[in-house]
């Protein structure tokens, strides 16, 4: 694009390779990126000119090229080293996640210190990088066997079925003035007796620290889910909107990689006539209603090391219950 910005030193201490002195001063470079600041982004990032390793499911060689569509290799699995930081990614000014494209396909965070630009960088200077505290933030939740905050699975009763065993699976991404999405196409998803197609489209928008999820099947399935992480001595919390249309579960406290004391709020919204919330082994679940129709839920997350961003659980408390009723009222967040 003809349009160019610089970001600051700040966050670029973290985003671009700096190098250290004998006398541990720190070079702080900046860089210009040839595309205009946009409100939202999203991405997927692939190696490009390398090779799978004979006998193994590792890519060796190459480098990351950011692409608009995609079919996972076969080859591909967790820690494959093929996509960058693992999957796709969303981002806005307040806050990001991504996606594990693999079995897994746990939503994760990127807590961010800053409100610019950060995951064309993030995992370009060693691919695991992201996991270290840095001036732009890190990733900051251990998802474990768990969906995450927001991914998606099939609870059979005691346990969730990720994504195992899947024919083929197609990335699309989109960036627009108005919001940026990635649709991601699952063919041939098996899971006990089913396999069905599964479309799942998932938008961030300009403000706010929301993502909007819509999964539509191609078959009518009991067990599709969604849901939290479960941690220990963190509690679930529960509320529905005054109409009873809407609810949400919740969690807040010290479950973060980023420290003894950080603070992190995570929450499903969802509808109450198409889902009911349970638990399961490692997640708090909500668990949708066989059906083929598009099934819409809002994940939602606020770390307290976020610039101006929510500080404490009576803040985050009443930024859901302001959310329940923008809900009742609109039928949508974004």
């Amino acid at each position: 694009m003809n349009s160019r910005i610089v970001l600051g030193a700040l966050a670029l201490t973290a985003l671009v390779a700096c190098k250290e002195k004998e006398n541990k001063n720190v070079v702080e470079e900046i860089i210009e990126i040839e595309e205009v600041q946009p409100a939202t982004y999203a991405e997927i990032s692939v190696k490009e000119g390398g090779r799978w390793k004979e006998g193994t499911r590792e890519y060796i060689d190459g480098s990351f090229v950011n692409v608009e569509e995609m079919e996972v290799p076969e080859q591909h699995t967790d820690h494959s080293w093929y996509i960058r930081y693992e999957g796709p990614g969303w981002e806005n000014k307040q806050t990001a996640y991504r996606l594990y494209l693999d079995w897994r396909n746990a939503i994760d965070i990127f807590g961010k210190k800053v409100d610019t630009l950060v995951l064309p960088y993030v995992g370009t200077d060693g691919f695991d990088s992201y996991h270290n505290d840095a001036p732009w933030g890190q990733d900051i939740l251990k998802a474990g066997q768990s969906m995450g905050i927001g991914g998606y699975g099939r609870f059979t009763g005691d346990t969730i079925a990720h994504f195992n065993e899947v024919e083929k699976t197609q990335v699309k991404v989109d960036n627009s003035n108005s919001s940026s999405s990635i649709t991601i196409d699952y063919k041939g998803w098996k899971t006990g007796d089913v396999t069905t197609d599964l479309e799942s489209v998932i938008h961030i928008f300009p403000e706010d620290r929301f993502l909007k999820a819509e999964l539509t099947p191609s078959v009518s399935f009991d067990g599709l889910a969604t849901g939290i992480v479960k941690f220990d001595d963190i509690p679930l919390m529960q509320e529905t909107s005054e109409t009873g249309e809407w609810a949400y579960i919740a969690t807040y406290g010290v479950q973060t990689l980023a420290g003894e004391n950080d603070k992190l709020g995570m929450a499903i919204f969802y509808k109450t006539d198409e889902a009911k919330a349970i638990e399961g082994p490692h997640d708090h679940l909500v668990v949708f209603n066989p059906s083929t129709e598009k099934q819409t839920y809002y994940i939602h997350s606020a770390w307290n090391q976020e610039k101006d961003g929510i500080k404490s659980e009576e803040a985050f408390k009443q930024d859901l219950q302001a959310k329940l009723s923008e809900l009742d009222n609109n039928g949508k967040l974004e």
